[in-house]
Formats: C-alpha cells, sequence, structure tokens
C-alpha cells in the first residue's frame, strides 16, 4: 500500500523506536510517544511506522510553514502514493465581528491564496477516493467543513454510454458550482456543440466528453502539473470509460436537503427574531430578519451563498450543539486511520484552545442580530471530541508535555535520543550576566572565524533588535527575527544566515521546533533565569537543541542562578548526551557536521516573492501569485491598446514579447 522511497536505512536507535510504535498500533494501543531528540530522524521514523502499519495518515502540525516543510519530506518518502497538504487558504483573513461599545460591525474579509485552495481540494477527494493517502495538515484541520457523505454523494458519475444532454451535463455540473467559461482554469467548463471539458477544483486533471447526440460518446483525461499548461501547451489526452466528477466547493448539498434546510432555517428565524422583539432589541430583530432572507433566497436560486458555513448545522441536519464535520470525519468516513501530532507540546495546547475565540466571537454576533444562534455550530471542534475522533494516535516531539505522557503511559513511549550521524546533545555553560556582552561578542568572534553560525536569545523584541544594532556597530553580519517579521521574510533570514548573509541571529521565540540549521554551532540564552513560559524547561530543551546538528554544538546560559528549569534542562541534555557517547563508544562511530543543501523552498504559504517575465521595456513585473499565462494576457491587453492609439513599433516589441514567452 505505501512504499517507502529511500537511500537511507534505519540506524541508531531507530529500528527499536519503529518496531515499537509499530506493535503498539497493531495491538490496539491508543496513545504512543516518540520522544525523539532534534535532528534524530523522527520524520524517518514515522515514515517507517507509516509504511508498516499500512493505513491512511492524518499529520497536525502547529503551523503551516513546519506542515509544508514535513509535506515536502513525506512526498520525497512516498513518491507514488497520495501526499497532500492540508492547511488554512487565507493569505489575509479578517473574522466576521462586532464590537458592540463603539456598534461596529466587520464584514468578514478575507484573500484566498488559490494554490493552497487547489490544494485543499486535491487532498479532499484523495481521502474520498484513495486509501494510500498522507495528508499534512496544520490545525485548520479541526474546523468545520461539511459532510464527507454529501461531498462523496454529490460527485458525478459520468461513463462511456451514459444518457444526458450536454445542456444537462452543464446544468449539473453548475450545480456543483463549476463556472462556465470561455478559457479553462480551475474549477470551471467549456461547453461546445458536441464536447465539454472539466477542469477539477484540485487544477490535477481535464476530462474531455464527447457526445453523439444525447449520450457520452467518448471520453479523455489530460493530467496537469501546472495551472499554465491550460494555457500555454498542448494537453495530452489518455481515453478513459468512467470517472466522477467532485463539487467545486465544500459547502454544498443536494436540492432535496436545500429545500428542508432553508425550511429550518425559516423556522429558527422566526423563533429568533421573535425572541429579539420581546427583548426589545428591535433593530436587531429587523436586520437579521434581513439578511438571513436573502441568504436563504440565494440559497434557494444556486444551493450556494456568501457565508453558507453559518447554515452548515441546517444543510448537514445537525442537532443543536452537535460538533461540525472536519477534514477528521473524511478519515473517520474510510475506517481505521492513523493520526500524528508533530510538535505535540505545542499542537495538542494550539488544538485545545482554538474553540473558546471562535465561541466568544460568535456570541456576540448572536446576541446583536447578525447571526442565527445555529451560527455557533460552525466551529472548531472541542478539545474532548476531537480526542473522540483521532482513533490512534502518535505523539512526536523531543519535549513531549505531561499530558501526552500521561495519556500514553510510560510503557508507550519509544525514545529515539541517538542520531544517525553520531551527533551529541550540545555541551552547556552557565556564564554569569556581569560583562555577558564583551563574553558573547568574543564567542560570535570565535565561531565566525570558523565559518560557523551563532543564534542569541532575548526576552523581548527590543532586546533583539538593541543588541542587534550594537553587534553590528562591532562589525558582526547580524539580524533580528521576532513575531512582526512576516512569516515567508522569516524563512529568507534563516536561510540567509545558512548561506553566511548573516552570522547571527537574534531572536524571542521563533528559534525553537523544527529549524534545520547544521551551521549553527552556538546557542546564547539570555537571561536564561528569568523563570517563565520564554525560559522554561521545554523552552529551554528546544532552543538548546538547535545546536544538536553541528559537531562542536555548545550551549551559553547567561544567568546568575540555576532555577528548577534550567536545571531540569540541563541535566535532561547532560543524560541525552550520555546515552549517545556511549552508544557512538560501543559502535565506533565519530560525529560528523550534517551537510544538507540550501535549496529554494517551493511550497505555497503565502504571497509569493518578486516574478519576472520577459525582458526590457515589456518586461511584466508580479509581487503576488504571477505565472507566465498571466504575463501573456497582461501583454495582449498591452497590445491591444498599443495598436488602438496606433503605435506599431511598441505593438511590434509586445507582440515578439508574447511570442518568446508562449514558445519558452
Amino acid at each position: 500500500m505505501f512504499k517507502l522511497v529511500s537511500k537511507f536505512e534505519p540506524t541508531g536507535d531507530q529500528p527499536q523506536a519503529i518496531a515499537k510504535l509499530v506493535k503498539g498500533l497493531k495491538a490496539g494501543k491508543e496513545s504512543q510517544v516518540l520522544l525523539g531528540v532534534t535532528g534524530s530522524g523522527k520524520t524517518f521514523s514515522m515514515a517507517k511506522v507509516i509504511e508498516q502499519y499500512k493505513k491512511p495518515v492524518l499529520i497536525i502540525s502547529h503551523n503551516k510553514t513546519l506542515a509544508a516543510q514535513l509535506y515536502k519530506e513525506f512526498k520525497e518518502f512516498f513518491p507514488n502514493n497520495a501526499v497532500h497538504y492540508f492547511v488554512s487558504y487565507y493569505d489575509y483573513y479578517q473574522p466576521e465581528a462586532y464590537m458592540p461599545h463603539t456598534d461596529t460591525y466587520i464584514e468578514k474579509d478575507s484573500k484566498i491564496n488559490e494554490e493552497i485552495d487547489r490544494l485543499r481540494h486535491a487532498a479532499t477527494q484523495a481521502v474520498v477516493s484513495r486509501d494510500d493517502v498522507i495528508i499534512v495538515a496544520s490545525v485548520s484541520c479541526i474546523y468545520n467543513l461539511g459532510n464527507p457523505e454529501d461531498y462523496k454523494n454529490l460527485g458525478l458519475e459520468i461513463f462511456e454510454g451514459k444518457k444526458i444532454k450536454p445542456s444537462d451535463l452543464a446544468r449539473g455540473l453548475m450545480r456543483l458550482q463549476y463556472a462556465q467559461d470561455i478559457e479553462l482554469k480551475r474549477g470551471s467548463f467549456r461547453k461546445t456543440s458536441n464536447e465539454i471539458e472539466i477542469v477539477s477544483p484540485a487544477s490535477q486533471e481535464v476530462i474531455k466528453i464527447v457526445f453523439k447526440g444525447d449520450t457520452v460518446g467518448k471520453m479523455y483525461r489530460a493530467t496537469i502539473a501546472d495551472q499554465e499548461e491550460l494555457e500555454m501547451n498542448e494537453l495530452s489526452y489518455e481515453k478513459i470509460v468512467h470517472t466522477i466528477v467532485f463539487p467545486a466547493k465544500f459547502w454544498l448539498t443536494n436540492d432535496s436537503k436545500v429545500g428542508l434546510a432553508i425550511e429550518n432555517i425559516k423556522s429558527e428565524l422566526q423563533k429568533h427574531v421573535k425572541f429579539l422583539k420581546k427583548t426589545g432589541k428591535l433593530q436587531e430583530a429587523s436586520r437579521l430578519q434581513e439578511k438571513t432572507m436573502a441568504d436563504m433566497e440565494m440559497l434557494r436560486q444556486t444551493g450556494f451563498c456568501h457565508g453558507i458555513e453559518n447554515y452548515s448545522s441546517h444543510l448537514d441536519f445537525r442537532k443543536p450543539g452537535e460538533p461540525p464535520y472536519t477534514l477528521i470525519d473524511f478519515f473517520k468516513s474510510k475506517g481505521e486511520f492513523l493520526t500524528v501530532i508533530d510538535e505535540s507540546h505545542i499542537t495538542m495546547p494550539q488544538v485545545r484552545s482554538m474553540y473558546n475565540g471562535d465561541h466568544s466571537r460568535k456570541t456576540t454576533l448572536v446576541n446583536y442580530g447578525w447571526r442565527l444562534p445555529s451560527a455557533l455550530d460552525n466551529r472548531p471542534l472541542q478539545f474532548p471530541e476531537f480526542n473522540a475522533r483521532i482513533q490512534k494516535a502518535v505523539y512526536v516531539s523531543a519535549t513531549p508535555a505531561e499530558y501526552e505522557l500521561k495519556k500514553a503511559g510510560k510503557a508507550n513511549i519509544a525514545e529515539q535520543l541517538v542520531r544517525p550521524t553520531g551527533l551529541l546533545d550540545p555541551t552547556i555553560d552557565v556564564v554569569p550576566t556581569k560583562g555577558q556582552i564583551p563574553h558573547l561578542l568574543a564567542n560570535i568572534r570565535e565561531r565566525v572565524a570558523r565559518n560557523e553560525r551563532v543564534i542569541v536569545t532575548t526576552l523581548t523584541k527590543r532586546m533583539a533588535e538593541d543588541l542587534s544594532e550594537h553587534l553590528s556597530g562591532q562589525g558582526i553580519k547580524v539580524n533580528y527575527l521576532h513575531s512582526e517579521i512576516k512569516t515567508l521574510d522569516r524563512l529568507k533570514i534563516l536561510k540567509d544566515l545558512r548561506l553566511g548573509n548573516h552570522d547571527v541571529i537574534i531572536g524571542v521565540n521563533l528559534l525553537r521546533e523544527g529549524l534545520d540549521l547544521p551551521e549553527v554551532s552556538l546557542i546564547a540564552i539570555l537571561d536564561a533565569d528569568k523563570e517563565g513560559f520564554l525560559r522554561n524547561a521545554t523552552t529551554l530543551i528546544q532552543t538548546m537543541g538547535r545546536a544538536a546538528r553541528h559537531s562542536k554544538g555548545h550551549v551559553i546560559l547567561y544567568a546568575d542562578k540555576i532555577t528548577k528549569s534550567m536545571d531540569f534542562a540541563m541535566k535532561e541534555t547532560i543524560r541525552r548526551r550520555k546515552t549517545q557517547e556511549e552508544y557512538n563508544a560501543k559502535h565506533g562511530i565519530t560525529p560528523t557536521t550534517i551537510i544538507k543543501s540550501i535549496s529554494d523552498f517551493d511550497m505555497a504559504t503565502g504571497r509569493k516573492a518578486e516574478q519576472r517575465y520577459g525582458e526590457g521595456e515589456t518586461e511584466v513585473v508580479f509581487f503576488g501569485n504571477g505565472s507566465r499565462a498571466k504575463a501573456v494576457k497582461q501583454l495582449q491587453r498591452l497590445l491591444e491598446r498599443a495598436i488602438r492609439k496606433f503605435d506599431y513599433e511598441h505593438a511590434i516589441d509586445l507582440k515578439e514579447q508574447i511570442r518568446k514567452l508562449k514558445t519558452q
């Protein structure tokens, strides 16, 4: 079912960790922990577990960037299986909200990242149609997605010889929210007299249906890797005899259900309007009536409306308070599956906290007549609901929290302390705070002279910026990193550190989980004795672990006393280092620094960088999701304008540019 492709074989204590986890899963253990130190190959171990367990897999990560990194790694491990990426598809999202104290209503505003939306559809379709599926998701997988049974049942089955008129098929596609267009694009179809071409919402294939009268005569499928192929290249079709066209949007229901759902919405509206009037909220009652009636009319006409997710409990025929359907329910509909919680010490608290904030905001909307009470049922899963759905779980972390450890029990913890490269956990020094900056500067110069990198962590953003400015004045190539810096800019700063454009990065709390920086040999932690969230045992162990990918890895804790957290973190690091040293001595291994290529990261995690197409005066520059096809369209518009102005010389240049782009 799953076929892992890798030049590596399990080494160190990977084999025993893999065997223990697989044995536990097959024995029906619901919760297990993989306690793996930084750089021990936890991802590879989980890939081997997946290969042996042979069940669909949902991997949950706590942020988009780390999810994208995992997606890329699993896609390389399982090139012939259905590995997909499912995260929130918003580049920008302002939720619907109301602030009573200023009487301010904020309408939902968002900018959808088309590429991520495409990947979400591809992921959902893979779960529905394949068993060899691995979905790497963020915590958005616990949000309302619609009924998986409706999604499957609404798929339009088409086969060779099927009796259906082209016009009826076109109407069926429009009910599935496909747009009719003269040009092929994602989630659309093009119709001629006896032919219909359909582009899937996942934008991975084009289905061409050729009619013979009122019967499907022949069917063809073209697989596409990029949206640009639709316009720039001649598609290569293969003959097929059967396909299922899935809905272009998640929020759909069949015609018979829509009518009944609308009646239920109307009943709730009447009851709540009556309640609002009875409590003296006449303005609230009036606007709720107007807003909901308009939505119902749109639903009746098209089966869809803006904000349709707020009526999901009616469309899914769920009882008040019942949990919504999520991506996890798509997995449940397949039977048994495995859930992997990556960096569980952060991901689990994030899952636990999602419901409360969402509920508070929506309660205000309901109380002031902007939404029906049933809108509260369009929500993320509550923590107990999440736990009830995930079946068998493996919690993966270098520092699992007490929750995971207790849930799994001591017998179900697989430790992975030895690294395949023989690298050890870093050595540690505690240095007094008096004279810490000159001491730090001397250590930085020593590392820079050896072409090694340094990470410094501070308690505040201001400290990070001020220290960065001071070190820069001393001739150090330095940059700072904190939460005000955008996600993709953070990736660039980290890449520049690896390339040597920076020798030092100073950060607050962004230099912990999942960062793979083998060039870093020194971690300096300022104010290490300031007990709290940024200096607790988990944070200290995770931060110190960033130096564990270098053979000369070392940590300096600047502190005037040793706190409980420091004591635990140091003892745990020393325990792990001792285990690693014993293993290396027994097997004759000399620790070697990881050598990892510095490649471009090609996942869509937000706004793309500047992209240029063409050359000279007719060059087209995009600062968003630009493509060659879009550049051609823009140039064609400029060409038409030049012709209208009789500027034929410029028109000739534009025409030549278009020709070059089309033939590249």
